[in-house]
């Protein structure tokens, strides 16, 4: 797997008509990968399975973002996000990503299942300079729990300033 200084800078591409699919148990742990997450992150089946999701973690993605999605999605509610994942080798993708929590008969969630599309140039152009503000906060603090109460005022405020919700804004990027 490539370590933060491995990077390469190659943004890699996959079809509007393509999703990437993936299932996790509560914990974050990859039960389930389609081929397509395979191919553009290139790992295996095997490599994956068992695995943290955040494997695919890229730095540059902000930490105060994550956050937001999995108090979200441990509430039991769905969210829709912008993410830059990283590839095995260092490269890396955008996904505009839908996630959902599983939930058994008792109504208890059980996991989380990730449908990822290929997001439109102009929504990355929207979202990336967000992003970079809120990683230039966390890069001030050396502990993630810092990061995060770094940023996460800057990220929640900058909905304010604009005078959306997290999700109105992710789809105003869309069109």
């Amino acid at each position: 797997m490539a370590s933060q200084t491995d990077l390469t800078g190659v943004e890699r591409t996959f079809g509007t008509d393509e999703i990437i699919v993936s299932k996790t148990d509560i914990k974050g742990r990859l039960t389930y990968v389609n081929q397509l997450f395979t191919k553009i992150a290139d790992y295996t089946e095997e490599e994956c399975i068992g695995q943290p999701h955040n494997m695919v973690r890229h730095p540059d993605m902000p930490r105060c973002v994550f956050k937001y999605l999995w108090d979200t999605i441990l509430s039991g509610n769905e969210i829709f996000a912008y993410v830059v994942n990283r590839c095995k080798y260092g490269d890396h993708y955008w996904v505009f990503a839908h996630v959902t929590p599983t939930f058994n008969s008792q109504g208890q969630i059980t996991g989380f299942h990730s449908s990822r599309r290929s997001p439109k140039r102009s929504a990355i152009a929207t979202i990336e300079p967000i992003y970079q503000q809120l990683r230039a906060i966390e890069r001030e603090h050396r502990l993630p729990k810092d990061q995060i109460a770094a940023s996460m005022p800057v990220f929640l405020s900058k909905l304010e300033e604009i005078g959306m919700t997290y999700e109105e804004f992710m789809f105003s990027t869309v069109a």
